[in-house]
């Protein structure tokens, strides 16, 4: 029987673009990225900006914000930078002015208050919507070594999946992978403690 040492070498051909996911390997460190699914929601030579899909936020979104009729949608955490600021995905397209494409059907921000309205008036349904805190973000050149590194597979996205997206939403994402990365659910996430 052949051994296969190197199932932590990605071997994914995907480049990261705008709208894209990324998984992170299963020992990449920190409390951010680690077991983190991202989608990218911008990528350029200036560098890269994307929301974590996965990191429920400890407080709830009525506790932070009053929405519209009673409305109180899970919070994730979107990464380390700008934790102090409120972020959203969508899938409403043109009816919130200033969303930015992102793919698909797959927007990012907006007008706020329209937002609000849209949710209040039954206009938008809550699982058209996905809010965080913080983002991620990559200067130039940073995310393209890191995936030199091995630390990210690159994947297309389903924007059905991203907005359905939870905390299992990385296991979730290497089962999709599939071949040698479906292993990397049966590693530890602390090796030492073995």
């Amino acid at each position: 029987m052949k051994i296969d040492y190197d199932f932590f070498k990605i071997k994914g051909k995907l480049a990261p673009q705008k709208g894209r996911i990324m998984i992170s390997e299963p020992f990449l460190p920190g409390n951010f990225f680690s077991r983190s699914t991202v989608l990218l929601v911008e990528y350029s030579a200036s560098g890269a900006v994307g929301f974590i899909l996965n990191k429920p936020f400890e407080t709830k979104m009525n506790e932070i914000l009053v929405m519209p009729n009673g409305y109180a949608p899970e919070l994730f955490v979107g990464g380390p930078v700008s934790g102090d600021n409120l972020f959203f995905i969508h899938t409403l397209g043109e009816h919130i002015e200033g969303s930015l494409h992102i793919n698909g059907e797959l927007y990012w921000g907006g007008d706020f208050e329209a937002l609000k309205f849209s949710l209040a008036t039954g206009l938008a349904r809550p699982d058209q919507v996905k809010f965080f805190v913080g983002y991620s973000g990559w200067s130039p050149g940073q995310l393209d070594n890191e995936i030199a590194e091995n630390s990210w597979l690159v994947l297309d996205a389903d924007p059905q999946l991203i907005m359905k997206s939870d905390k299992n939403f990385w296991l979730e994402s290497v089962k999709k992978a599939g071949g040698h990365y479906e292993t990397w659910k049966n590693f530890p996430e602390d090796p030492t403690s073995n």
